[in-house]
């Protein structure tokens, strides 16, 4: 019965995946078959504390989600999964470092502040924080502390580029629930009015505001694929491989990021990921 009910904990997780994290859903398939339960209890731990700041009302309960969830993986150890899948999943991987997860948590307070990010270093502390944090987790599932520690320039670079990215598509969703994440002094820069923002009103203001986020997200890619890594964390940095093809769409002439939604169809996300993963690269 126990085995039935992990195994119905991690199909449950990877189906969160695929549900709310596509991107990272699409890469389990170029990982070892060994290590995609590990790194399905992540990517689906992930969602749990990334989506917070989205599904409560008040920063207080997200407070309390968080340390539900710190507490959740100090008994993880003992078995104690509380009954979520999430956990559950996690705990049936075991290949997970906990302490790196509540690393994590911490990382998500800032979520529920509604300070601005004074500047794109601010902005981009966060996103190594987090989404950078997130791929280094999986590269170590995947071939080892070592081995990741010394792919954590490329690592650190991806993570920041896909943060960077996966921000300007939230646009639209971070506006209507009252949130901005660009930086103050890109805003400020550029003129942008962030009541116009909020009200989800395009102006070449915010186009160009956008278009400087860009030019950072793609100067991080840059620097991420200059450096080394081994052929076995790949998967871990393969997300970052579909920041290209949004960053186009958003830099297009014209471009409303409240009316044309930053989508690529899965199977050309799927053969784009198979080609980076034969040529080694991403």
């Amino acid at each position: 019965m126990a085995e039935q009910a992990a195994s119905a904990s991690m199909a449950a997780s990877l189906e969160e995946v695929r549900a709310h994290d596509h991107d990272r859903f699409l890469t389990l398939l170029f990982a070892p078959s060994a290590k995609r339960p590990a790194l399905t209890a992540l990517y689906a731990f992930n969602i749990e504390i990334a989506r917070i700041a989205e599904l409560v009302t008040e920063p207080m309960m997200g407070h309390i989600r968080l340390q539900w969830w710190r507490e959740t993986l100090e008994g993880l150890p003992h078995g104690e999964t509380r009954g979520h899948a999430a956990a559950e999943a996690l705990h049936e991987a075991g290949a997970v470092p906990l302490d790196k997860l509540q690393s994590l948590i911490d990382a998500r307070e800032r979520d529920l502040s509604d300070d601005a990010f004074g500047d794109i270093g601010a902005l981009e502390a966060y996103a190594e924080e987090t989404s950078s944090a997130l791929m280094l987790i999986a590269a170590e599932i995947l071939a080892g502390e070592g081995e990741a520690q010394k792919a954590a320039t490329a690592i650190r670079h991806a993570g920041i580029a896909y943060a960077l990215t996966g921000i300007m598509r939230a646009l639209p969703l971070h506006a209507s629930q009252g949130r901005l994440l660009l930086p103050a002094n890109i805003l400020g820069r550029r003129d942008v009015d962030p009541h116009d923002v909020l009200g989800g009103r395009v102006t070449e203001a915010l186009r160009a505001a956008m278009n400087d986020m860009i030019a950072s997200a793609r100067a991080h890619l840059a620097s991420a694929r200059a450096s080394s890594f081994g052929a076995a964390v790949l998967p871990a940095l393969l997300p970052a491989s579909l920041c290209d093809r949004y960053l186009e769409i958003m830099s297009a002439p014209g471009f409303d990021p409240f009316t044309q939604p930053v989508e690529v169809p899965a199977f050309r996300r799927q053969l784009r990921l198979l080609g980076r993963k034969l040529s080694g690269r991403f």
